[in-house]
C-alpha cells in the first residue's frame, strides 16, 4: 500500500519576495510531520538513556532559547519546512541547527537550561558553588573566554560555557547527556571541567523519580502567534547582527593595498572576487556569524571602492595581510563585542 504524498503548504512555490510578505503565524508550520520531530525524539530518548523521565514542552519560536523559568525549548520556526531554511539561507547566509547534527547539540543546550528551570537547580547553594551566581551580569556577547581554559566543557563554538553561569551548566548538561560516564571522564581526565560534569551527573541521579517543582509554564514568542512579517523579522535579526560594524579603517586598507600601481586591478574587484573564500575561512577559524563576516567584508569593499584603492602587484601577499586582518577585526569583534582596530 502506498504511503499518500504530503501536501506542499500554499506558499511553498512562492517567490522569496512574496514569502517574505507573509506572516509567521500564517505559515502554519509545526514540528509534527517536520524533520524536527526525529530531532525532538532524539533528544527525549537520550534524557531516557540517562534517566530522566522529564518530556520537556518544544515549540516552534522565533530563534533557540528556554523561556525563563518555564521547562521548556523553542526552536526557530525555519526548521521546520526546508524552503523556509532555504529562505533563512538566503537571508542569513546559515541556518542555525539546520543540520541533524547541529539541531542536536542546540537542542541538548537548551535542555540544559529548561532542566534547570524545571527542578530550579541554580537556585541551590551547592549548585551556585560549582557554577556561580546566576545572578551574574549576562553578557553572552562581550565575554572574554579563555580559549586554553580547562575549567570548563567544550560543546558549542566560541567557548561558550565561559559566558555565564547559567551557560556553563547548560553546556555542561549537554556533554553529560551526549556521552555515557566512561567516555566524558575519559575525555576531560585532568580537567577541572570533570568536576563540573560530575557534580552533574550526580545531581541529574539525586533528581531521577522526583517530580520537578516547575512542570509547565507559558511558550514565549510562539511562531503560532506571531503577526510579525517574515520581512520584518529578517529586518530586526540583520540590524541586530550587523548594529556594530567599524567606522572603516582607512589606514589600514592602505597599507595592506600599498604598492599598487596605476592601472592595476582595484581593490575592491579583488575583495569581491575572493569574497567567498574569506568568509567561509574566517568563519571556520573564528566561529563568528557568517552574516556579520560577510557583512563586514562588504562594507570594507565598498570603502576600498570609494578610496580607489588598486591591488598591488604580490597577490600572494595580499591575500595572506587581508585573510590575517579580517580575522583580527572579527576576533576582537567576538571577544569585546566590538569591531576596532587591533592596534
Amino acid at each position: 500500500m502506498e504511503t499518500a504524498a504530503v501536501a506542499e503548504p500554499g506558499w511553498y512555490s512562492l517567490k522569496d519576495e512574496e514569502l517574505l510578505k507573509l506572516r509567521i503565524c500564517d505559515l502554519g508550520v509545526r514540528i509534527e510531520g517536520s524533520e524536527l520531530e526525529a530531532r525532538v525524539g532524539e533528544l527525549h530518548a537520550e534524557l531516557g538513556t540517562r534517566g530522566v523521565g522529564l518530556r520537556l514542552d518544544c515549540y516552534l519560536g522565533d530563534e533557540w532559547f528556554s523561556p525563563g523559568g518555564v521547562p521548556a525549548i523553542a526552536i526557530p520556526f525555519y526548521l521546520a519546512h526546508p524552503r523556509l531554511k532555504a529562505l533563512e539561507t538566503r537571508q542569513m547566509m546559515e541556518v542555525e541547527g539546520g543540520t541533524p547534527e547541529w539541531c542536536l547539540m542546540l537542542l541538548r543546550h537548551e535542555c540544559g537550561h529548561a532542566i534547570d528551570h524545571a527542578y530550579r537547580f541554580s537556585s541551590q547553594k551547592e549548585w551556585q558553588a560549582t557554577f556561580g551566581s546566576p545572578d551574574t551580569d549576562y553578557t553572552p556577547e562581550t565575554y572574554r573566554p579563555r580559549p586554553y581554559s580547562r575549567s570548563f566543557v567544550q560543546h558549542l563554538p566560541n567557548w561558550y560555557a565561559q559566558s555565564h553561569p547559567d551557560e556553563d551548566f547548560a553546556e555542561t548538561f549537554a556533554v553529560w547527556l551526549a556521552n555515557d560516564p566512561d567516555h566524558w571522564r575519559q575525555h576531560y581526565r585532568g580537567w577541572k571541567a570533570l568536576e563540573k560534569l560530575e557534580f552533574v551527573h550526580g545531581l541529574m541521579q539525586r533528581a531521577a523519580g522526583t517530580a520537578p517543582a516547575v512542570q509547565r509554564g507559558r511558550r514565549i514568542s510562539e511562531a503560532s502567534k506571531s503577526r510579525k512579517t517574515l520581512d520584518r523579522y529578517y529586518a530586526i535579526r540583520r540590524k541586530i547582527y550587523a548594529e556594530d560594524f567599524p567606522d572603516f579603517y582607512d589606514a589600514d586598507l592602505r597599507a595592506i593595498f600599498r604598492d599598487g600601481q596605476p592601472g592595476a586591478e582595484s581593490a575592491a574587484k579583488v575583495m569581491r572576487r575572493h569574497r567567498t573564500a574569506l568568509v567561509e575561512s574566517i568563519v571556520q577559524w573564528t566561529g563568528q556569524r557568517k552574516y556579520t563576516v560577510s557583512m563586514l567584508v562588504r562594507k570594507l569593499s565598498l570603502r576600498c571602492q570609494e578610496l580607489k584603492l588598486v591591488a598591488p602587484q604580490d597577490p600572494a601577499r595580499l591575500h595572506f595581510e587581508l585573510a590575517a586582518y579580517l580575522a583580527a577585526v572579527v576576533t576582537n569583534h567576538m571577544y569585546t563585542g566590538r569591531f576596532k582596530r587591533s592596534v
